[in-house]
This record gives structure tokens, C-alpha cells and sequence, in this order.
């Protein structure tokens, strides 16, 4: 079961929780860009350009009638996939800032993985694919984690 699988709150109202949350922790140069598909949220916090990601439910996957017969509201049951992410983002968030207030994790070892780079890249879209290789491989690929973009 996910987590807030069944919540009523608008997505709209979960993005301004968030902004609300990481503006009292500092960030600033807070922006945000609905795709369609994915919703990005970016902001500087401790000298370090953060960047989140989320896939937005686009397409309806899944029977269409419920088991009453009648016809499932497609429409809505998206929505209702995006409110449940819009509330998982914000916990995600609210849980990386606590990590760091309670001194279990520094800022950059709690968002590690969003942070920024020159470039565009964030940290996990530089490290993810050497990493697979390595596990796939056997052998290290530091190298390939410590290099810049391919030109």
C-alpha cells in the first residue's frame, strides 16, 4: 500500500507544503515546471542547486469497469495517483530535512542523489549507470564515476 494512497489533498495544495517546508529550512531560488508527464521542483539550499523529478500518472492502466459494473472514471483515478505522489514527495522532503536537523545526515549526504551538477545532470543521473556496470561487471568503475559528461 502506498503511502497516502487515499489522500483528498490536491496536488497543487502538497507542491506549496513543500515550498513552504524547504523555505523555512533556507532554500531560496525556489522553481517549479509541470511537464505533463513529470513535475520538476528545484532549489538552492546550502550552496547546493537541488533538483526532484516526479512521474506524473498520465495514462490509465487498469480494468474499466469496477467490480459493481460500473465504468471506472479514468480521469479521476489519475488524479488520485498524483495527489498520493504530490504527498509522498513531501514526505520524502520532510524526512531528508529531519535526517539532517537531527544530525543523522549532512545536507549533501541527505540529498546527495538531487544535487545539481554543471552541466544539469543531478548526482544519480551521472552515477547511475556506472554503477549498474560495476554490479553488472564485477570490476570497479571509479573512474567512470568521477568523470564529467561525455562530449
Amino acid at each position: 500500500m502506498a503511502f497516502a494512497e487515499g489522500t483528498s489533498v490536491e496536488f497543487e495544495k502538497s507542491i506549496a507544503d513543500i515550498i513552504s517546508l524547504i523555505k523555512r529550512a533556507g532554500a531560496g531560488q525556489i522553481g517549479q515546471m509541470d511537464y505533463g508527464d513529470k513535475f520538476v521542483i528545484g532549489f538552492k539550499l546550502a550552496d547546493r542547486a537541488i533538483r526532484f523529478t516526479l512521474p506524473l500518472a498520465t495514462e490509465y492502466e487498469g480494468p474499466t469497469k469496477a467490480g459493481n459494473g460500473r465504468k471506472i472514471d479514468q480521469k479521476k483515478v489519475l488524479e488520485q495517483q498524483n495527489r498520493q505522489k504530490g504527498r509522498a514527495l513531501l514526505l520524502v522532503i520532510k524526512a531528508k530535512l529531519e535526517s539532517v536537523e537531527s544530525g543523522i545526515e549532512t545536507m549533501e549526504q541527505a540529498f546527495l542523489a538531487n544535487v545539481v551538477l554543471h552541466g544539469g545532470q543531478t548526482v544519480y543521473d551521472r552515477i547511475a549507470e556506472p554503477i549498474a556496470l560495476e554490479y553488472q561487471t564485477g570490476r570497479p568503475t571509479v573512474a567512470g564515476l568521477l568523470a564529467g559528461p561525455s562530449t
